[in-house]
């Protein structure tokens, strides 16, 4: 699992990122609503601990951005507000749980995983993006009237970019979920099954879906909303 943790306390932000890192969650740290902003539509997350006050930008904005932007990661909002009106305004806003200031890390780390594990029941049915579709329950993959036997790993590819569709999927991430290795150790592999994934999903005559980032990752989307 991974987490993007939005603290402008570096101190904090540092001390959050090595207990949840000890519990075996990947994480990354922005320091800053900009920066954490740019890093939640570049990688997808599973979470995101979200610090109200922010330089510049608050977190209340950056909450009420990526909700409207359509991102449904969970958001777990840290705040040293503890009014109920505060508490409301958070939620309103788009925050799935509201933990006040100081608080001990077993219930953040509690709190966190409570919202990992309605994240999985409440996920949808059926992942899709345009003609696209995979049922996890069946593993059935089809585009249009098409179905498409994939592999195993190449099923495990492209359920990690329908997750996270219209978010760039690094070529680390790919490494650490499909292959539980480290990237180095697998990086041809990945071009490889990308290849014949990318094959199957956008033949000949089919808008592609699967974007090339150079140097960064892959992104599923339809043909307009990124660049190849």
């Amino acid at each position: 699992m991974r987490i993007l943790l939005i603290e402008d306390d570096r101190k904090a932000a540092r001390l959050l990122a090595r207990a949840f890192g000890e519990e075996g969650f990947q994480v990354d740290v922005a320091h800053s609503a900009e920066e954490g902003d740019e890093l939640a539509f570049v990688t997808g997350y599973d979470l995101i601990v979200l610090d109200w006050f922010l330089p510049g930008k608050d977190g209340l904005s950056v909450c009420r951005e990526l909700r409207a932007r359509g991102m449904q990661v969970p958001i777990l909002m840290l705040t040293a507000r503890d009014a109920l009106a505060d508490r409301v305004m958070g939620l309103d806003t788009g925050a799935d749980d509201y933990l006040t200031k100081p608080f001990a890390f077993e219930e953040l780390l509690a709190r966190s995983r409570a919202l990992l594990r309605r994240s999985e029941l409440t996920r949808p049915a059926v992942l899709a993006v345009a003609d696209l579709r995979l049922e996890p329950g069946s593993q059935r993959v089809t585009r249009g009237e098409q179905v498409l036997e994939l592999t195993r790993k190449e099923y495990a590819i492209l359920h990690i970019l329908l997750r996270h569709a219209g978010a760039l999927v690094s070529r680390a991430r790919l490494a650490e979920q499909v292959w539980k290795d480290d990237l180095i150790a697998i990086d041809n592999l990945i071009d490889v099954h990308m290849g014949n994934l990318r094959r199957k999903v956008d033949a000949p005559g089919q808008p592609p879906l699967i974007q090339t980032v150079r140097g960064r990752g892959f992104r599923l989307a339809p043909p307009e909303s990124g660049d190849a």
